[in-house]
């Protein structure tokens, strides 16, 4: 089971990438946290969701493996 997901993360676009920001960084990829915020704050709504989703894969990976 993934140790971060976004259930029951409020909705608010601003949290979700706050959420994401601290996912990362708890598992040592605080390199990848200024790309995420850049790339979730380019497009709509759906685009925050879609790339947090995919960041915080990088954190759950990071988070299986040690």
């Amino acid at each position: 089971m993934a140790k971060y997901t976004l259930e029951g993360v409020d909705g608010n676009a601003f949290s979700l990438i706050g959420y994401t920001s601290k996912a990362l960084k708890r598992e040592g990829l605080s390199h990848l946290v200024d790309e995420m915020t850049s790339k979730a704050m380019s497009g709509d709504y759906d685009n925050v969701i879609r790339t947090c989703l995919g960041y915080l894969e990088f954190a759950n990976v990071a988070a299986e493996e040690a």
